[in-house]
C-alpha cells in the first residue's frame, strides 16, 4: 500500500493540493456498498496517475512509494470505461469556462481544411513511396 501522505506536503510535482483535491473526490466513483473494504486511497491513485501521465513512464516504474502499479492502472482503466475520466473533464471544463465569464458549453468548433488536406497528402506520399520501393525489389 501506499505511504500515506500529509495533507499538506507534496511529495511530487503532480501529487494534488489539498484545493485540487476538494474539486476531483466529488467527481469520484465512491466505494461500492459491500465486499471488502477499500484499502487503497483514492488521492494516493490519483496522485499516482497524474505522476504517470506527466512524467510518461510505464506502469510498471511507478516510484514504490504508490499503491502497486496493477492497482493504480485497475483504477485508471475502471475510470476510463465507466466514463468518469470523460465526466472529470466535462465538468472542469464547464467551472473553467464559467470562471473566465463564458458559457458553459462552447457554440462553435473550428477546423482547420489545411490540416486534413495536409494529412491526406502525406498518406498518399508514404503510399506512393511503399509502392515505388515495393516494384523496385520485384515483389509487385
Amino acid at each position: 500500500m501506499g505511504r500515506l501522505v500529509s495533507m499538506n506536503k507534496k511529495r511530487y510535482p503532480t501529487d494534488l493540493t489539498d484545493k485540487e483535491w476538494a474539486l476531483l473526490e466529488p467527481l469520484l466513483p465512491t466505494a461500492k456498498t459491500g465486499g471488502r473494504h477499500r484499502s487503497i486511497e483514492t488521492r494516493e491513485v490519483a496522485n499516482a496517475i497524474f505522476y504517470l501521465l506527466r512524467t510518461g513512464c510505464s506502469w510498471r516504474m511507478l516510484p514504490q512509494d504508490f499503491p502497486k502499479w496493477q492497482t493504480v492502472y485497475t483504477y485508471f482503466r475502471n475510470w476510463k470505461n465507466d466514463g468518469t475520466w470523460q465526466k472529470i473533464n466535462d465538468v472542469l471544463r464547464r467551472r473553467l469556462r464559467l470562471q473566465e465569464g463564458r458559457d458553459e458549453e462552447p457554440s462553435a468548433g473550428i477546423l482547420d481544411s489545411q490540416s486534413a488536406k495536409t494529412a491526406e497528402k502525406g498518406d498518399l506520399v508514404v503510399l506512393m513511396r511503399v509502392r515505388k520501393s515495393m516494384e523496385g525489389n520485384g515483389t509487385s
